[in-house]
């Protein structure tokens, strides 16, 4: 399948360096092309000295050279040479070429030009991390006084949480959602990706509020004044529903370089301290010691939940194409039990329970005090 280069001035190629990594190349991208992809792996722009392992082509029009069988409605389909995602972010329509049997070796996904994001590049540049030897952990990273703290678990588990409440008393920046630890376990990783700041992280960490734009303030605040209002009106469904709406979107997306005071450093450091947070029903903030290989068994699966989205597409995939099987994504489970029990082992590791929402001085608190 081949497509015809984008519409408008486009740079012959950009390139992203995921700390050597992982190596991403676009061609003929336009300027918002690049910018749609650096909203999803940061502004981590370079100029590669290597081969990139993935390479994203930009097009005006995907040529089609067969009729396209779809599977599910307008979300995926194949020709007879060819996979299509039809489906960007927030189910946007689109239509990218991904060649599941070859991620992890040298990639190439051809995308129409003008989509608010590539279709599983996340998922795809973990992968490829994953077959150069490092692991991908669903965490925040920062360094306080000179120790690496890796923060991670399941979602709405405290990860972002601790990561404001030590950022806003001086630590440094590595990464949040998604940390890349090295095959030795040694160093982690981050990408610039933007960090979801709610209205009530807010209320303990105020000089982050100035930071927010006056239109977001007010919007922020308008959300908080209509859900105060909804308690005094009697309970229906209705009610119910506008109200989880509105507490689903009174948060602000920041970059890190802002919560930095502007300077972000490597996003790199070494990893000393590992905390599993997990939300429990008990009023207190408690930490513990634990064995790291529970730890490490327990995110495996952590990881496989993050990687749902993606593994629905590979079925659509081998429903299309039996025979083009891929042993990474296939035997990923395996690979990442046993690079976990390696990387973790012998760290100094604590679970972190708490409650939620839950105080950011009070993860601070009982955080620092194992550090």
């Amino acid at each position: 399948m081949k497509g015809a280069p984008a519409d408008g001035p486009v740079a012959p190629r950009t390139d992203f360096d995921l700390h050597g990594l992982v190596g991403v190349r676009l061609l003929n991208a336009s300027a918002s092309d690049a910018a749609a992809v650096a909203r999803q792996l940061g502004p981590l722009p370079s100029t590669l000295d290597r081969e990139p392992d993935i390479v994203i082509r930009f097009v005006d029009r995907l040529t089609i050279a067969s009729r396209v069988r779809y599977l599910g409605v307008e979300e995926a389909g194949f020709t007879d040479d060819a996979f299509l995602v039809l489906r960007s972010r927030h189910k946007a329509p689109a239509r990218v070429q991904i060649p599941f049997d070859t991620i992890g070796k040298s990639c190439e996904i051809v995308c129409e030009s003008g989509l608010p994001a590539v279709p599983l590049l996340i998922p795809v540049v973990n992968l490829t991390a994953l077959a150069r030897g490092a692991i991908p952990l669903h965490a925040s990273a920062f360094s306080y006084n000179g120790t690496g703290v890796l923060i991670t678990g399941w979602s709405k588990g405290g990860k972002t949480e601790t990561l404001l409440a030590f950022m806003a008393r001086g630590a440094r920046y590595i990464g949040d959602e998604w940390v890349y630890v090295s095959g030795d376990g040694r160093r982690m990783f981050g990408i610039p990706e933007p960090v979801r700041v709610w209205n009530w992280h807010l209320e303990y960490v105020p000089q982050y509020r100035r930071l927010v734009s006056l239109g977001d303030r007010l919007r922020l605040r308008a959300i908080e004044s209509a859900r105060l209002l909804g308690r005094g009106v009697p309970s229906t469904r209705l009610v119910r529903r506008v109200t989880a709406i509105l507490k689903r979107q009174a948060f602000v997306d920041m970059q890190p370089e802002e919560l930095c005071g502007g300077r972000l450093g490597t996003l790199s450091g070494s990893l000393d301290k590992v905390f599993f947070a997990v939300s429990h029903d008990a009023p207190d903030v408690a930490v513990q010691a634990v064995d790291p290989q529970e730890v490490a068994g327990r995110m495996v699966f952590s990881l496989q939940h993050e990687r749902l989205d993606f593994m629905s597409y590979y079925l659509k995939f081998r429903f299309a194409f039996p025979a083009a099987a891929n042993d990474l994504i296939e035997g990923a489970e395996t690979l990442e039990r046993e690079r976990l029990a390696r990387v973790l082992a012998g760290k100094d590791t604590f679970s972190l329970s708490h409650p939620y929402p839950v105080s950011l001085d009070a993860l601070f608190q009982v955080v620092s005090a194992r550090l």
